[in-house]
C-alpha cells in the first residue's frame, strides 16, 4: 500500500501553553480514497454500489453523515462486508446498519451477546438492535463510535 507522509510543525504557543503539543508530527495518509483500498482487498466487493446509490439519494446533512459513518466503519474494519439489507446499508452480516431518516441518521448495532448494561450504551427500545441517533456531523463522536463498533464485533465473534 502506498502511503503519503505529511509532516507539519506546530509553533510553540499555537495550541496553548502545552510545550508537548508544539512538535513535529508525521501523519500517514492514504494516497488514494479508502473505497479504492477496500475494493482492492483480498475479499473484493466489500463496498457495495447499491449502498453508494442509497447514500447518494439522501439529502444533506444525512448524506454527509452517512458518508462519514461508512468511512468510519471501513476504517475500523477494512474487510467488513457491506450490503443493502432491510432497505438500508448493513455491515458485517447485519451487525451494524446505517439508515437515513427525515431529520437524522441512525447507526444501528446488533445486541447479540451484550449484557444489559452494555445494551444501555445505545438509544432505542429494540430487543435485538439499538442505535445511535445522529443529527449533524458535529454529533459524530469518533472515539465513542469506534469503541462501540469494536465492542459489538468482540461480543459476536
Amino acid at each position: 500500500m502506498n502511503w503519503t507522509v505529511l509532516k507539519t510543525v506546530v509553533p510553540q504557543g499555537a495550541v496553548g501553553s502545552n510545550p508537548t503539543l508544539s512538535a513535529s508530527w508525521e501523519i500517514p495518509l492514504l494516497a488514494r480514497p479508502l473505497r479504492e483500498y477496500v475494493k482492492e482487498s483480498k475479499y473484493n466487493n466489500m463496498a457495495d454500489n447499491k449502498v453508494d446509490e442509497y447514500i447518494d439519494r439522501q439529502k444533506s446533512p444525512q448524506k454527509k453523515i452517512c458518508q462519514k459513518l461508512r468511512k468510519l466503519i471501513f476504517a475500523t474494519f477494512p474487510t467488513m462486508e457491506e450490503e443493502m439489507k432491510w432497505g438500508v446499508s448493513a455491515y458485517g452480516n447485519g451487525r451494524f446498519y446505517i439508515v437515513a431518516l427525515k431529520d437524522y441518521v441512525n447507526l444501528g448495532f446488533s445486541l447479540k451477546g451484550l449484557t444489559n448494561k452494555e445494551a444501555d450504551l445505545f438509544d432505542g427500545g429494540g430487543k435485538t438492535m439499538k442505535h445511535l441517533k445522529i443529527s449533524s456531523l458535529k454529533e459524530i463522536n469518533i472515539k465513542r463510535i469506534v469503541k462501540l463498533l469494536k465492542l459489538i464485533e468482540e461480543r459476536q465473534k
